[in-house]
């Protein structure tokens, strides 16, 4: 696991203490990997998901980061989504 992952897992995990109950997401960072959220937690993984959201990691750590507005980055394609639309709003609103 690249030392990116290992730091956007502990920071997902720290925003998200409860995990993710609305069903399983995954962030993939390209180049980097992939991390699972579900109701079990945050962690390190590349496993089917509702919906998949894709970002390279600077993105990724300015939406963690609140720099980044999570609908923004969609809107202007620095993240995209597949899969289940209203999850991902959902995780959105939880990152914001």
């Amino acid at each position: 696991m690249s030392d990116v992952i290992s730091t956007a897992v502990s920071a997902l995990a720290a925003k998200l203490p409860d995990g993710f109950s609305a069903g399983v997401a995954k962030f993939v960072l390209k180049g980097e990997g992939a991390i699972m959220l579900d109701s079990d937690g945050v962690r390190a993984g590349d496993d089917e998901a509702d919906v998949t959201l894709t970002a390279d990691a600077q993105v990724f750590r300015a939406i963690l980061e609140g720099e980044m507005n999570p609908t923004t980055a969609f809107m202007t394609g620095k993240l995209s989504v597949d899969g289940a639309m209203g999850l991902a709003m959902q995780l959105g609103a939880a990152l914001a």
